[in-house]
């Protein structure tokens, strides 16, 4: 697949660049989206749910009333479940959600990500640019430019560029991340991928 490179100013500069057919073109496979998805997303959850027990209560181990004669259901401690200010049963414990995939599978699960994204038309390249300065107005100006208003955008650099990422940092559906950065979650969790010419090449070459 072949795309048309722009400049920030939204002007196609007349050059084409070629999509890696390893990378862009495979038929995506959904179930491995999904498996990295949900390790993202699980790896994120931090896992300090914690409640009392009936052993961690504090309060009197004294039996409430006497076992027989009183008409009602027995009952032990003030501990207790099923009495008001007692333990919970079963409740959350401090776990790791975290589980293992394999990287086989994660890189499946990319290059189906980016497949899908190449198949519905949603990848821009820009020309390899810098801004003088962090200014959020240049980094929406340039976003108006390339007709993504209003969009949930990516930008994806090939190395670390202070400039830009401060001057997308406020504007909410945007974010920059580099290509080391790039994951499936992000890839299916934005309507358009904006990547530099120095990207690409350097995913190709991964």
């Amino acid at each position: 697949m072949e795309l048309s490179v722009y400049n920030i100013k939204g002007e196609d500069t007349g050059k084409k660049i070629t999509l890696s057919d390893s990378v862009f073109g495979i038929e995506p496979n959904t179930h491995a989206i999904y498996l990295d998805v949900k390790q993202y997303l699980a790896n994120l959850r931090q896992g300090t749910h914690k409640s009392k027990e009936r052993s961690e209560v504090s309060g009197s181990t004294r039996k409430l009333k006497r076992q027989k004669g009183t008409g009602g259901a027995r009952s032990g401690d003030i501990n207790s479940p099923v009495m008001v200010g007692g333990g919970r049963v079963f409740g959350p414990r401090p776990r790791n959600y975290g589980f293992k995939l394999n990287k086989k599978v994660k890189n499946l699960a990319r290059k189906s990500a980016l497949s899908l994204k190449a198949q519905e038309n949603a990848i821009v390249v820009v020309e390899d640019f810098n801004f003088e300065a962090p200014k959020t107005k240049a980094f929406v100006d340039m976003t108006k430019n390339l007709q993504l208003t209003d969009k949930k955008v990516v930008l994806v650099l090939s190395e670390e560029n202070k400039n830009v990422y401060l001057s997308a940092r406020n504007i909410e559906k945007a974010s920059v991340v580099t290509v080391s950065e790039l994951n499936t979650y992000r890839v299916m969790n934005t309507t358009s991928l904006v990547f530099t010419e120095g990207s690409l090449a350097a995913i190709n070459n991964i």
